[in-house]
């Protein structure tokens, strides 16, 4: 990664955790308007490098961007309305009241403002255009796709794929033209959207990169069974005859839970993928490695091995750990796409997932939430950082650093008291960030909710809980010049762990 001085020693270099969806602004959630412009100014003036925008793919099941009906598709709600205005898609007229603006998001709500917008500006738009046409072209391997997916999606009233219309579930020739021919609109407002979407984020990429502020972006390992990627290619899933899946994804049980968890995801057929060359693999790096200067893959463990349950088990406890394609799959795509890559694997001792990631030599996940965990030996605790590691107060599954702190056991509070110097301010949250930043870490990233020293209140993700999840936000006036040169100086290296 990208972390060196003029005498090419490895420096270290900070960044902000913030979604996207959870900047502040019109219509109730963030977009890739104003206020996405205005939060990069304001990393240039707090000397940050990095911001973690977390996935940018629709959302799903639980308005959640890591269970998505597409690895390649934008969520089209993050679309600004009034840069559609200035591009000529949408009169001024036609943008509502400034409503009030929320500090939870209620994506219903976005919705309903939003997307008879979008369908104006869609029926407008002009397709034979010729950066539309271009566009098209160059994401013809999953556009076309993910639009007759969405669309199918939309005029069954979101029928599972399994109870598609047998034509369209096997994708028959004939049955699919006929669709797209009777529902040509329909297919053609989710291919402008995509549109859209990526002119505004390809803008706002250069603005960045104009600005020194690199983006990191989150890859699930897994995919919904319920996304365009298994519906156009099953072939690479371990699927059954009527596209259900042979097995799924899940954790054994552990410690949080006695029965583990089945998390549903169809498992990769890899023999198959490796005699492709591991296509979709390549295909999806390559799209992200265009969207993000850096890509952190979520649950990276499972190229080491994963843990497979018989689809309809009752539980995770019939499971099994199987093999994963490991250094040779990641030799072969850094050969040919070259993408910088953090590794996600939180949650594991295993000795193949540390090898692994010795041997691709990507920086590893450390979370300080869990450093006052059990004893001086706790990977997490900086003293025991190598080099090569990306360092986080807390992610974005995390409670705040205030609220973890006010809910903290005996054990953990003694040992911080112990091992974490207090800032000047007495704020346990500012003492937790410059430990951090004294760390050996290559990279230090701080989500926005610990600089702004937030209670739970501002949790972005509960795990395991099904509602509720991903509507934080700013409301506007947060980002402060006082903000700003606190985190100037929470940020310059510190007590030297």
């Amino acid at each position: 990664m990208r972390s060196k001085n003029k005498d090419g020693k490895i420096r270290r270099e900070n960044g902000v955790l913030l979604p996207l969806f959870s900047l502040s602004g019109k219509y109730g959630i963030g977009s890739m308007g104003r206020e996405a412009y205005r939060f990069i100014d304001f990393l240039r003036a707090a000397r940050q490098t990095y911001w973690q925008l977390l996935p940018l793919c629709p959302v799903g099941k639980g308005n959640s961007p890591y269970s998505s009906t597409s690895s390649f598709a934008g969520e089209i709600l993050l679309i600004d309305m009034e840069l559609l205005a200035d591009d000529g898609f949408l009169e001024p007229q036609e943008l509502p009241p400034e409503p009030e603006n929320p500090q939870k998001i209620d994506y219903d709500a976005v919705r309903a403002v939003k997307l008879p917008l979008l369908r104006k500006a869609a029926e407008r738009f002009d397709v034979h255009d010729r950066d539309f046409r271009k566009f098209a072209n160059d994401n013809a391997d999953w556009l076309d796709d993910f639009a007759v997916f969405s669309a199918i999606k939309q005029v069954t009233g979101d029928l599972p794929i399994g109870d598609f219309p047998e034509g369209l579930k096997y994708r028959i020739p004939e049955a699919m033209d006929a669709f797209i021919a009777e529902h040509f609109e329909v297919v053609e407002f989710y291919r402008i959207t995509q549109y859209f979407f990526y002119r505004q984020y390809f803008s706002l990429k250069a603005y960045a990169e104009r600005n020194g502020i690199r983006l990191i972006g989150d890859l699930p390992f897994y995919v919904q069974l319920e996304s365009a990627d298994v519906w156009s290619n099953p072939s690479n899933f371990r699927l059954g005859r009527d596209l259900t899946p042979v097995l799924v994804a899940g954790v054994p049980p552990d410690a949080f839970s006695d029965e583990g968890q089945l998390w549903g995801n169809p498992i990769y057929d890899w023999n198959y993928l490796r005699s492709t060359g591991y296509a979709f693999w390549k295909t999806r790096l390559r799209h992200q490695a265009r969207l993000y200067d850096v890509i952190r893959i979520d649950h990276f463990r499972a190229f080491a091995d994963y843990y497979t349950c018989p689809y309809g088990a009752k539980d995770a406890k019939s499971g099994v750990w199987e093999k994963g394609v490991g250094l040779p799959f990641w030799q072969q795509m850094q050969k040919e796409i070259g993408a910088e890559i953090i590794a996600e694997d939180l949650g594991t001792d295993s000795p193949e997932v540390r090898r692994l990631i010795t041997d691709t030599g990507f920086p590893n996940m450390k979370v300080l939430q869990f450093a006052f965990d059990s004893d001086l030996e706790n990977p997490h605790l900086p003293k025991n950082y190598e080099r090569n590691c990306v360092c986080y107060t807390g992610t974005h599954d995390n409670d705040t650093t205030r609220g973890w702190f006010e809910k903290a056991d005996a054990h953990r509070l003694r040992l911080f008291s112990q091992l974490v110097p207090a800032d000047e301010s007495h704020s346990a949250v500012y003492s937790l960030i410059r430990y951090a930043v004294s760390s050996k870490a290559r990279i230090v990233m701080v989500p926005m909710q610990d600089y702004l020293q937030l209670d739970s209140s501002a949790r972005l993700n509960t795990p395991g809980v099904p509602t509720g999840n991903w509507e934080w936000r700013l409301v506007g006036g947060e980002l402060t010049e006082e903000l700003c040169q606190t985190i100037i100086r929470l940020c310059k290296t510190g007590f030297g762990i």
